[in-house]
This record gives structure tokens, C-alpha cells and sequence, in this order.
């Protein structure tokens, strides 16, 4: 005991100090409070890389403080995001045998048809915003949310704790199925601990209670599959991730030609047959309306941290006279274009023949569309990071750091963000995205060296 004292004396020092710094961002934290915040983040972000420093190759050391850390949040209220309640409210019309994508809560309300223990709080905790809308959370999320509330005991606290348990079980999947990858692909198998021990990843999913992580899991898993040649096996777990959250949709042409044409129509067929599946208990006849209807809010309503629109945006209203709630909505038209162009030119004009090269195509889609999108929340940043752990590109790395700039909205009444802050975050961001994709070539990028 004291001779593994004296050699992992720095790093178990290291990892109590996170410990205690994750417990005041639990426990402690007021979302305005803004210096705080970054103070926390901060030294977090600095300790993680010093604990991958010093114990990269320790796979044991790393996966318990990894565990012990999210722990810390078990029975926290998430300070930085009130999504969950939405959450939970989908969770409590499933298991009443209501279909959440029919009803908005206001409609609920108002109707006074339906009735369980939680409902007020609920409501009152949502954002108004989210209590006008219909869920835009697809089936498999509606699954997990319902999951948790039968398993919570009817109380939110005990939602909440189930919705951790699922997230943080996923994440335990990524970092298994990731390191597999990972050496499928000849890489260092620890740099899935950049994903594991990220504050980032930490603080938004298993804290804020975000499922970008079960996502990522699914694609992960279906990814390994397909490295190991089974890519039949993998059809419906990457059925599941888009039934997570619709992203993993976008890549779906990128695997064109790495299955070629008689392969990928089959590989496309048996994840629609998923998808099918999975939405078919969910399906009515008004489902697709409501649906795309509250979709569509995230490409013509929306705004928050985003980088190329915030520029688009100062010129037209300081140059042209044009009025920001017309200009978001042309804004998300357009968007939706641009995306399917880089889709296609991706798809079609680099060479996608090895898997490597079909994730890093992965990386640098999603890149593009969060750098031109208007809406970026911080979590969002966590399913490109875990990604880009398969390749050589590290800029999402960086990105899951800077990006905590963005919450300085929440420190003023208004949600006013800092134009400023946000110049530098992408700043830093795409100024290390241009480094890696011009300067220095990417095959020879590592964080650390293997």
C-alpha cells in the first residue's frame, strides 16, 4: 500500500482534488455565478490532463476515478440545464399510456384529463418554451426516459438517479467498445480516456443529464461491429443511435463507399427497417407533423453559441438593416442545404474506403455543421469529441474546454451572451481545426505520443 502510495502519490492527490471540485459544481454551484463556473472548469479541465499525463497506461486507476467521479452527481439537481424535466414529464405520459409527442404539457394542463404525483413540479420546472412545444426526443430516448420514471418510484429524484445510472452505464460502454476500437484501428487505446475522464462529458451528461453519451455508445458499438466485419449486427444498434438523437442520420452517406453499392443498400435498408421499428409503437397520424413542426424550431427559432452565424448576423443587422427574427429563419433555410452540399461532397469526393477514413469524414461533417449552425450547446460538443478520439484530430479536444465560455449567458437575467467570448472560443477552436487540417498533417497529430 505504501510503496503504490509513493508511485501514485501526484495522481491520487489529483483525483481527491477533483472529487471535491465536482462536489461544489454539484452542490454548490449557482449557474450565475459565472467566475465560479469557469474557476471550477478550469482547474478540472487542467487536473483531467495531468491524471491521462501520469496515468495513461493505468486502465484500473482511470476507470474508478472516472466512476467515483460521476458518482459525486448521484443525487445532485442539474444546475446548468432544466431539460430534465421535459424528461421526465415524456417519461410520466409514457408509462400513463400517453403518447408524448400528441400533447404539448400546456395542452395537458389545460385539459385536466390526466393526472400523476409529479406533474406540477414538473411543469413549473420546464422552461415555458418547452411547455408550448411537442417533445422532440426520438423513440428510443422516450424509451430510456420512461425507463427511468417506472424505475424512480414516481419521484424525480429517483428519475434523476435512474437517468444517471443509464447514462453513466453507457459510458462505461463507450470506454469498453471505444478501446476495442481503438485498437482495431492501431491506436492508443488510452486516448478513450479523453472521452471517459472529460469534464465536459462529465458535468453535461452525467450532471446535467444530457444523452449524447447513449447516443455516442450505439455508434461506438455499431462502429466496432462494423471493424470487426460484422456490420449485419451492427444495423440495429446504429438504428438505436439515431433513435437516440436524429445526428448520426447525417453520416449515413459517408458509408457509401467504404460497404460500395450492393453492400450499403442492404446496410441502409436494415437500419431503416430499425428505425421503422423502434418509431412504430410511438406512430399516428399527427406524429409527423408535430414532429417536424418542433424540429424545425431548432433551425429557424433557435440561437445560442453559435461561431459563423453570429458573424453573418452582426454584417446584416449593422450593414443591411435586417431583422434577426427574419434573418434566423432564412438563416436555418439555408443551413439546411449547405449541410446536405458538404454531406454529398464528402461522401462522394474523399476517399471513405477504410473506416478510419470514414470517421474522420464523420469529424469534419460535424464540425461543419456546428460551426455554421445557430444553436450550439455545450453538450452538443461532447458526441464530436467522443468521435474524434478515433482519429488524428484534436481540435474537438480543445473545443470541449473552450466552450464553457459560452455560459456566461446564464449569468445575467437576460441570457445575453458575450459576443466576445464566443469570438474567442472560436477563435481558438477553428484557428486549431485550421492548424490541423493545413499546417500540420493530420496522420502525424497526437495529444500525447503512443
Amino acid at each position: 500500500m505504501q510503496s503504490y502510495w509513493r508511485l501514485h502519490k501526484y495522481p491520487i492527490l489529483f483525483a481527491i482534488a477533483c472529487i471535491l471540485f465536482y462536489w461544489s459544481f454539484a452542490y454548490n454551484l449557482v449557474r450565475t455565478d459565472y467566475v465560479k463556473l469557469f474557476m471550477l472548469f478550469g482547474a478540472l479541465f487542467y487536473l483531467c490532463h495531468k491524471l491521462i499525463q501520469f496515468e495513461k497506461w493505468n486502465f484500473k486507476f482511470l476507470l474508478v476515478i472516472g466512476i467515483l467521479f460521476r458518482l459525486v452527481f448521484l443525487i445532485a439537481v442539474p444546475n446548468l440545464s432544466q431539460d430534465f424535466y421535459r424528461f421526465i414529464w415524456d417519461g410520466e405520459l409514457i408509462k400513463n399510456g400517453i403518447n408524448p409527442y400528441l400533447y404539448t404539457p400546456d395542452q395537458i394542463i389545460s385539459q385536466g384529463t390526466v393526472f400523476f404525483d409529479t406533474m406540477q413540479e414538473l411543469y413549473k420546472g420546464m422552461s415555458t418554451l418547452n411547455a408550448r412545444h411537442y417533445s422532440n426526443y426520438p423513440p428510443v430516448n422516450q424509451l430510456l426516459f420512461a425507463f427511468a420514471t417506472i424505475f424512480g418510484g414516481g419521484s424525480v429524484m429517483g428519475s434523476m438517479i435512474a437517468m444517471r445510472v443509464i447514462i453513466i452505464l453507457a459510458d462505461l460502454g463507450t470506454l469498453y467498445f471505444g478501446r476495442k476500437l481503438l485498437q482495431n484501428l492501431n491506436k492508443a487505446n488510452h486516448m478513450a480516456f479523453w472521452y471517459f475522464l472529460n469534464p465536459l462529458v462529465i458535468i453535461e451528461l452525467t450532471g446535467n443529464l444530457h444523452f449524447e453519451g447513449v447516443m455516442l455508445f450505439f455508434l461506438v458499438w455499431s462502429l466496432y461491429l462494423i471493424s470487426q466485419n460484422k456490420w449485419q449486427w451492427a444495423t440495429p444498434l446504429y438504428a438505436c443511435s439515431i433513435m437516440v438523437k436524429l445526428i448520426p442520420l447525417l453520416f449515413l452517406p459517408i458509408f457509401l463507399k467504404y460497404f460500395r453499392l450492393k453492400k450499403s443498400v442492404f446496410f441502409y435498408i436494415l437500419i431503416l427497417l430499425g428505425c421503422a421499428a423502434l418509431l412504430l409503437p410511438f406512430y399516428s397520424p399527427v406524429f409527423i407533423d408535430n414532429y417536424s413542426k418542433t424540429v424545425g424550431l431548432w433551425f429557424s427559432n433557435f440561437e445560442f453559441n453559435a461561431g459563423i452565424y453570429n458573424v453573418v448576423k452582426k454584417i446584416a443587422v449593422s450593414y443591411y438593416e435586417a431583422k434577426p427574427w427574419e434573418l434566423i429563419d432564412s438563416y436555418g433555410s439555408i443551413l439546411t442545404r449547405a449541410i446536405i452540399i458538404i454531406v454529398l461532397l464528402l461522401a462522394f469526393l474523399r476517399r471513405n474506403q477504410k473506416l478510419e477514413s470514414v470517421i474522420t469524414t464523420m469529424v469534419l461533417l460535424l464540425a461543419s455543421y456546428y460551426f455554421l449552425s445557430s444553436t450550439v450547446h455545450p453538450w452538443y460538443v461532447v458526441f464530436l469529441l467522443g468521435i474524434a478520439i478515433f482519429t488524428n484530430y484534436r481540435f474537438p479536444l480543445i473545443w470541449s474546454c473552450t466552450v464553457i465560455l459560452s455560459y456566461y449567458a446564464y449569468s445575467n437575467p437576460e441570457y445575453k451572451e458575450n459576443l466576445w467570448l464566443l469570438t474567442i472560443e472560436y477563435i481558438v477552436v477553428i484557428g486549431y481545426f485550421v492548424y490541423e487540417m493545413i499546417v500540420s498533417r493530420p496522420k502525424k497529430l497526437y495529444f500525447y505520443k503512443k
